[in-house]
C-alpha cells in the first residue's frame, strides 16, 4: 500500500479507538447506575431499570444506530454527528448487557456482608460503598473484559453511518487496490492487537483489585494475606464511630 492509504488506515484506528473509549465509558456508567437499580429495595426502580435492560438486549445494536441516526433526531430538531450517534446506541446498548454483570456480582456477595453493614448501622448508601462494591467490582473485571473486546467489535458497525473507522477505511482501501483478501487480512491483525491489549490490560486490573482483598487471580500465584480490619474503609469507620 501507498503512504496516503496507510495514512488512511491509521486515522481508521483513532476514529475507532475514540469511539471504544467513548462508548465504553457511557456503557460503564449505564451498566452500574442501572445494575445497581436492579438490586433496589423498591419494585418500581427495579421494574424501569429491568424494562430498560430488556429493551436494549432485545434489540439489534445496527438498528439502534440507525433509530439514533436517522430517526431520533428529526424528532427533536437535531442532528447528531456520527461520533456521538454511534457512542450513544452502543454505548446503551451494551450498558444493557452490563447491568447484569454488576446484578450478578452484587447479589453474589455475601448476605453475612450485607447484615455486618446492618449491624454496624451503615446506612444503605454506605453498605453498597464500603462492603458490597469493593467485593463485587473485582469479579465484574472478566466478564466485562469479555463485554469490551464485543464493543470492540461492534464499533464497525458504524460504517455504515459512512464514518471513518476502522472497517470503513479497510473497505476503501480494498476499493482503491482491488486486493480483498491482503486488506481484509489487515484488518482482521488490527482488531485482534487491540483487543488483545484490552484483555491484558484488564487482566491487570483484576490483579490489582483482587490483590487489594487480599487475592488473586486463578493461576496467579500464592494468596496474600488478608488486610486487617482497620486498614480497611469498613473497618475504619466503625473503630472511628466506637
Amino acid at each position: 500500500m501507498t503512504s496516503g492509504l496507510w495514512e488512511l488506515v491509521l486515522k481508521g484506528i483513532w476514529v475507532t479507538v475514540q469511539l471504544l473509549v467513548f462508548s465504553a465509558l457511557l456503557a460503564a456508567a449505564v451498566s452500574f447506575v442501572v445494575g445497581i437499580a436492579r438490586t433496589h429495595r423498591l419494585w418500581t426502580v427495579r421494574f424501569l431499570a429491568g424494562f430498560y435492560t430488556e429493551v436494549f438486549r432485545g434489540t439489534s445494536a445496527l438498528i439502534m444506530i440507525f433509530w439514533v441516526f436517522f430517526v431520533l433526531p428529526p424528532a427533536f430538531g437535531w442532528q447528531l454527528v456520527p461520533m456521538w450517534a454511534g457512542t450513544l446506541a452502543l454505548g446503551l446498548t451494551y450498558g444493557a448487557y452490563g447491568s447484569e454483570i454488576v446484578r450478578g456480582a452484587l447479589n453474589s456477595v455475601d448476605p453475612a456482608q450485607r447484615e455486618g453493614g446492618i449491624a454496624l448501622s451503615f446506612s444503605p448508601w454506605q453498605r453498597l460503598r464500603l462492603i458490597l462494591l469493593p467485593q463485587a467490582v473485582p469479579e465484574m473485571i472478566p466478564p466485562f473484559s469479555n463485554l469490551l473486546i464485543e464493543l470492540l467489535k461492534g464499533t464497525a458497525l458504524v460504517s455504515v453511518m459512512g464514518m471513518g473507522d476502522l472497517a470503513f477505511s479497510g473497505n476503501l482501501v480494498r476499493l482503491a487496490l482491488q486486493e480483498s483478501a491482503e486488506i481484509y487480512t489487515y484488518i482482521l491483525l488490527i482488531y485482534f492487537v487491540i483487543a488483545f491489549l484490552l484483555t491484558r490490560v484488564m487482566r491487570g486490573l483484576e490483579k490489582k483489585l483482587k490483590a487489594g482483598l487480599g487475592r488473586v487471580p486463578e493461576g496467579g500465584g500464592k494468596k496474600l494475606p488478608a488486610p486487617r480490619p482497620e486498614t480497611t474503609a469498613v473497618g475504619a469507620e466503625a473503630a472511628g464511630g466506637r
